[in-house]
């Protein structure tokens, strides 16, 4: 029989077929015909059976597989380096999502993707697993490049770049999957960000995308301790029931990080056919800890090779990524037999294609899958000499040894991305250059926010920003202050509207250069208790405090300046790391407040009982709401009047806002 005519033969390169029985040839060659393998065998075979236009020669070189990424953000490598060394919640709500709501658009999205293609193509990895906003545009960009890509729209319950609700984003998903569908590069995915930013509603619509499309669902789960206390606490169960209860289980679900889950979830996904990505660098980088890599593969489940973002990563580079996933399985059971360097290679190839569900189209030098493969070099200095005895060296060699700089030419789908070390399908300068350009407008951003603490509080959203004056006075009460302020609204013409028991615990965060409209930012906690000394309910806030007052009236009268609150939906650690004081104060007190009406008007009543700073007396305080001058000096005058009402009080104007600074006055 004649040889068969293919359109390209890569010849007498060592060529490892990364296949469930990991056959390697020596020297080998491979086949291809458009865009698929044809076949893959000794050099002596394949040149008896085909015959082609194109023969590479691959002479001391290894024929591999591409590298697959099995999560990452492809568009966030315009963020890299932009915010290290901080917690994921503080450098995700802090930075991240205020910097991507700021510039995230399609052109953000186009560049970064190009960026990260650019950097992956170099370092070896041929397809890769993406979730982001506009993913149609990475979707587009991945395409152009010539890069395999599975594209996941993310869906999150807030607002996001691309959407102003989460009906808005279904929708604009729906489109991109109808779009996209049966492209020969990219595959479509649906991914809702994470259990904790979804709801019920959000989950189910995203299966139901899922299963209609028949396409992979992506999302994050369990990446920290945080979140699974957090789901327990709301939920009563664990992220993976959680996620099961709303169908996930039932879509292909590609789950990344699952850093804390415990037996009985990784059972759930393995029995549920889930593909895990595992993502080392990012884990570390950010201690939300270290996966169970090794019960996850003895559970069945696979398991594949993911950078994250180069927000939090910082690279793309699957070469360290494998190596890293290596020693990390090792050193988390002290086994260090745990992941040989074989099996973490195959993390990486043919298990992390399974696990974004492509295992199908790549992942092995196999007949009748995409010839999607890179070209490496293992003769350069820090990757000799090489041992031959043993087999399975070339693995270890390429784990241990090897740099994604190694790489020498890399296709996708039968066409050449990368060839001598040189992008054939991205100006390289071109992308350089406008990454640059932007990360200049970025820093200028920041650099603004970071100037006061205003500036940082309206970034993270939630802020009324409109000014509140209130009249008030504080005054010193003796020990039976609770019987004499009790006496005093059973006055005929004092209302009592509402009567309430608080617990109040304040964290003052001081600033050393401020804007004169922020001189201190309040985190308090509300405690509200009922007649038995029980806690109710409870709520955070954040003030941003200015000055103490703005204009004085007789008796002790102040107009307080504005105000700008915001809800308090963060730990005080979050706004501790975020904000940085350069110093912080503790009051907390016990507050009795009364709603009162007298002559029509309404005021607040407090009496506060320290207890940090520690006094042995009661604080009155009155107040009220107002909006003018005129009707600041007529609630003024009837606080002046009330005054009269409680009897003997200690009304100095020194009291601060607050209680802050209460124990500087001795």
């Amino acid at each position: 029989m004649p040889p068969q005519h293919v359109d390209r033969i890569l010849a007498n390169g060592l060529v490892l077929t990364m296949n469930c029985a990991f056959v390697l040839y020596s020297p080998g060659a491979v086949a291809i015909r458009a865009g698929e393998i044809v076949d893959v065998g000794s050099v002596t075979e394949i040149s008896e059976s085909y015959q082609a236009d194109d023969v590479v020669d691959c002479q001391g070189l290894v024929i591999m597989p591409g590298l697959v990424n099995a999560h990452t953000h492809a568009p966030m490598t315009l963020l890299r380096g932009l915010a290290d060394d901080l917690r994921l919640d503080v450098w995700l709500l802090g930075y991240m999502m205020p910097v991507e709501r700021e510039f995230v658009n399609p052109e953000f999205v186009r560049l970064g993707t190009r960026l990260a293609c650019g950097e992956m193509i170099r370092s070896g990895t041929t397809c890769f697993a993406d979730m982001y906003y506009y993913e149609e545009y990475v979707a587009a960009a991945a395409a152009d490049s010539g890069m395999r890509a599975l594209c996941g729209a993310t869906i999150l319950k807030y607002p996001t770049p691309d959407a102003y609700s989460y009906q808005g984003s279904l929708r604009r998903c729906r489109d991109y999957i109808e779009h996209w569908l049966g492209n020969a590069l990219i595959t479509p995915a649906v991914a809702p960000h994470a259990a904790y930013t979804s709801t019920p509603e959000i989950l189910y619509a995203c299966v139901e995308l899922a299963r209609t499309y028949l396409i992979p669902l992506k999302t994050h789960v369990a990446e920290t301790a945080q979140e699974v206390t957090d789901n327990i606490r709301e939920h009563g169960m664990r992220v993976v029931p959680w996620i099961e209860k709303h169908g996930l289980l039932d879509a292909r679900l590609i789950a990344a990080h699952c850093v804390h889950i415990n037996e009985d979830e990784l059972n759930q996904l393995a029995s549920a056919g889930a593909g895990v990505a595992h993502n080392p660098s990012s884990n570390l980088k950010l201690a939300s800890g270290m996966a169970p890599v090794r019960r996850m593969l003895e559970t069945g489940l696979n398991v594949g090779i993911g950078t994250d973002g180069a927000a939090s990563n910082n690279d793309l580079d699957m070469v360290e990524e494998t190596r890293l996933a290596a020693f990390l399985a090792k050193g988390h059971s002290g086994d260090p037999t745990a992941l040989p360097a074989r099996d973490a290679l195959a993390l990486a190839t043919r298990q992390g294609a399974h696990a974004i569900h492509l295992g199908d189209q790549i992942g092995s030098l196999e007949s009748g899958k995409k010839a999607d493969l890179i070209i490496v070099d293992l003769g350069e200095l820090h990757n000799t000499p090489r041992f031959v005895r043993d087999p399975d060296g070339i693995y270890a060699q390429i784990v241990y040894s090897g740099k994604s700089t190694d790489v020498v030419h890399t296709m996708v789908n039968g066409q050449w991305l990368m060839r001598n070390r040189q992008l054939l399908t991205l100006n390289e300068n071109e992308i350089v250059a406008e990454a640059r350009d932007l990360a200049h407008h970025i820093d200028r951003f920041l650099t603004k926010r970071e100037s006061s603490p205003l500036s940082k509080l309206l970034v993270i959203g939630g802020v009324k920003q409109e000014e509140s004056f209130e009249v008030q006075v504080k005054g010193r009460l003796g020990p039976d202050a609770l019987n004499q302020v009790k006496r005093a609204l059973a006055h005929p013409e004092v209302t009592v509207v509402k009567e309430s028991l608080y617990r109040q615990y304040d964290t003052y965060f001081f600033f050393d250069t401020v804007e004169p409209d922020a001189e201190r930012l309040r985190f308090r906690e509300d405690q509200i208790v009922s007649e038995r000394g029980e806690v109710k309910d409870a709520r955070n806030r954040l003030t941003l405090i200015g000055h103490s007052s703005e204009r004085e009236f007789p008796g002790a009268v102040m107009l307080s300046r504005a105000r700008y609150m915001a809800p308090a939906d963060k730990s005080l650690r979050f706004y501790q790391e975020y904000f940085q004081p350069s110093s912080t104060r503790q009051v907390d007190k016990e507050r009795h407040r009364w709603r009162i009406r007298y002559r029509t008007t309404d005021f607040a009543i407090n009496l506060d009982r320290l207890a940090q700073p520690a006094m042995p007396c009661y604080f009155l305080e009155i107040k009220s709401r107002t909006w003018s001058q005129h009707d600041a000096q007529r609630k003024a005058d009837l606080i002046i009047e009330l005054i009269t009402l409680f009897g003997e009080i200690d009304t100095v104007e020194t009291i601060p806002d607050g209680y802050v600074d209460l124990d500087h006055e001795a």
